[in-house]
Formats: C-alpha cells, structure tokens, sequence
C-alpha cells in the first residue's frame, strides 16, 4: 500500500514494510526504516554497508560498540594535570577532545538512526562498559574524592 505523501518530501513515499513498520523510498526505491526492526540486512553509516553478509554486520556492531565506547572514554578523561601545563595548551587539548567526542558521538546517533535493533543494543553497550569502566566508583583509586574536586577535562555531556 504506496501514497505519496506531499511536495515537501522531494519524491519520497510511504509504505507499510512486511515486518509491520513504516518505511521511506524515494524515487530510487531505497528504503529507510521508520520503526525498529530486527535482521543482519541494513545499512549503517554509509551506503552499502554491512551489506547482507552477516560477519560485516557483526563488524558494524562491534564499531558502533567501539565508537561508543570511546564517547565514554574521552568524556572521563584525564589528560591535563592541574598546574602541569600551561592553560593555553590545556584549552586546546580540552578543545580538541571536544570535538573529537561530539564527533564520535554524532557518528553513534547516525547509526542509531538506522532502526536497527542490534546496533541500538550495541551502542547502549558500548556507553553503558565505557561509563563503568572510566566513569563509575568501581575502579576509582581514591573513593573519598572531594565532590568539587575535577573528575576529567570536559564538561559532562547534556542536551
């Protein structure tokens, strides 16, 4: 069941998918998934890729675990010592880590944005083994840190 939906969708349409969601085609019949799904099938990131072999999807998901994972680790850094350089130094690496985590935190939404189960579930993951092991008390050396006391060299991450 096709409809085209108006103007302002640039020649896309919608239509019921077999698994039950909504799908996008445009005038090339490449699909986009509207609602989650399930399967080794999809494209993630770039055209084409996985692709429909089931080891390159299981290597799509350890990168989306992997580029979580490091969103994790660079947000609990700890690169800059305090007094240990100079603060023009310090704000560039700050500012270099920045953009470097905002990136690698965009190209994880991306990859979320594919709707695909899997890549979901490893993206939470991915945050989830990062933040326990760089940014929970399990592996602090000093457990009785000041609260004010400077726990990384970014600010905390929030919308």
């Amino acid at each position: 069941m096709e409809k085209l939906i108006d103007d302002h969708t640039h020649g896309m349409m919608m239509h019921n998918s077999s698994d039950g969601g909504m799908t996008m085609m445009n005038h090339r019949k490449m699909m986009m998934h509207m609602t989650f799904f399930w399967g080794s099938n999809t494209q993630i990131l770039f055209s084409g890729w996985p692709g429909t072999r089931t080891g390159m999807y299981v290597l799509a998901l350890i990168a989306v675990f992997m580029l979580a994972f490091m969103v994790e680790g660079i947000s609990h850094s700890r690169l800059t010592k305090s007094g240990s350089i100079h603060h023009v130094t310090a704000g560039l690496v700050q500012t270099l880590l920045h953009a470097l985590r905002v990136g690698l935190a965009y190209l994880v939404m991306l990859a979320i944005m594919s709707f695909n189960g899997g890549v979901f579930l490893a993206a939470v993951a991915g945050h989830s083994l990062g933040f326990f092991l760089f940014g929970s008390r399990v592996f602090n050396k000093n457990p009785t840190t000041v609260p004010a006391a400077k726990t990384s060299d970014l600010t905390p991450m929030s919308c």
